[in-house]
């Protein structure tokens, strides 16, 4: 393994099938009832006010995120008597893992990245879907065409759907993933900052970071929107619960699901506003940059529709390595965000994407 240039992990992956070598680490941190650094874990059992339900949560740092980042930061769901609680995370790959142990009852999380938790058997479902599109290649100039990357590194996150669409756009485009040297990052802003520097050749990154990276590089290309291979509204990330949680507060987790829905909403309503309460605390890009790129990915609340394509996605997860077993419907469950759709018509009448 090299541990150069910031990245995690690097390696040539060695046959198909079964996975790259090195994958087992990822799948190691991913197992149900896995420990967290007490650093991770640092205010996660801090008692919640009496006459108030707190839910702890981890994101990612994409613009899929913003309707949990509005939620948070505008409060929607105080009023209702529900607290968000954001812990953070040291690394993508810790989003998962501390989701999967217990240690936390939400996660805003790509939905590939959940997979591996099913398998492994972590009592989670999907409550609601939360970001749509948004997962862009891109790659240094002159390096515009699948066969002109053959032999050179691509950055991405395991088993994140970042990594499932570059697999997936390398094979629709006839070069294998064993034809290029995949290095894992830690960070979203890192990937970025490594290929700005050009010391990657083609990353898979997620908005508003990928035009942060297409600004920062003149002449670099965008290989891939994900539409040419998904189609339009493609899922990326998904709101996911624990069982226990959904047993315990199934009304709390309805208040949230409207809050994200709100979010959905205020967001279609006013971008700049949103923008301007999420950039520089959330994200960390510039306003401008953010702001254009939340039109190229954006919010989907209702991602009942996208159901059958998250399942089909299984099989790249599958060959990657990282699940083992076959994934069905059982770790949908969309009954909450129907009774919240029924509860709140004109909310979700008033909703631009559906």
């Amino acid at each position: 393994m090299k541990h150069n240039h910031g990245w995690e992990h690097s390696h040539q992956p060695s046959t198909m099938g079964h996975g790259p070598l090195h994958r087992r680490d990822f799948l190691c941190r991913c197992c149900v009832g896995g420990v967290a650094s007490a650093a991770m874990l640092a205010g996660i059992n801090r008692p919640a006010l009496a006459d108030e339900v707190t839910f702890k949560a981890t994101h990612g740092t994409g613009l899929c995120n913003l309707a949990i980042f509005l939620a948070h930061k505008r409060k929607y769901a105080a009023a209702d008597g529900l607290n968000l609680e954001f812990v953070s995370t040291p690394s993508i790959a810790d989003i998962t893992t501390i989701f999967g142990s217990g240690q936390v009852d939400i996660s805003s999380i790509p939905y590939t990245n959940f997979f591996t938790l099913v398998d492994k058997g972590a009592p989670v479902k999907i409550i609601s879907g939360t970001g749509v599109e948004g997962i862009i290649l891109v790659s240094q100039p002159g390096l515009d065409s699948a066969e002109k990357l053959k032999g050179k590194t691509l950055g991405t996150f395991q088993a994140d759907t970042l990594e499932v669409l570059a697999y997936d756009w390398l094979q629709k485009h006839g070069l294998a993933y064993t034809d290029m040297e995949v290095r894992f990052f830690g960070s979203v802003p890192e990937l970025t900052d490594t290929f700005i520097a050009g010391k990657i050749d083609m990353i898979s990154q997620i908005e508003p970071y990928a035009s942060k990276a297409l600004q920062g590089v003149p002449g670099s290309h965008l290989l891939s929107d994900g539409t040419d291979l998904y189609g339009p509204r493609y899922t990326d990330c998904v709101i996911a619960a624990s069982d226990r949680v959904i047993k315990d507060h199934r009304d709390k987790v309805k208040v949230l699901i409207k809050a994200l829905m709100m979010g959905q909403h205020d967001s279609e309503k006013d971008r700049v506003s949103a923008i301007k309460d999420t950039v520089g605390t959330y994200y960390k890009a510039d306003f401008d940059t953010v702001l254009n790129a939340s039109t190229t990915q954006y919010l989907m609340i209702d991602q009942r529709p996208n159901q059958q394509f998250m399942l089909d996605r299984a099989k790249s997860v599958g060959e990657l390595g990282y699940i083992s077993k076959s994934l069905d419907p059982t770790m949908f469950d969309w009954s909450m965000l129907q009774e919240v759709i029924a509860e709140n018509r004109d909310l979700y009448r008033n909703l631009i994407v559906v």
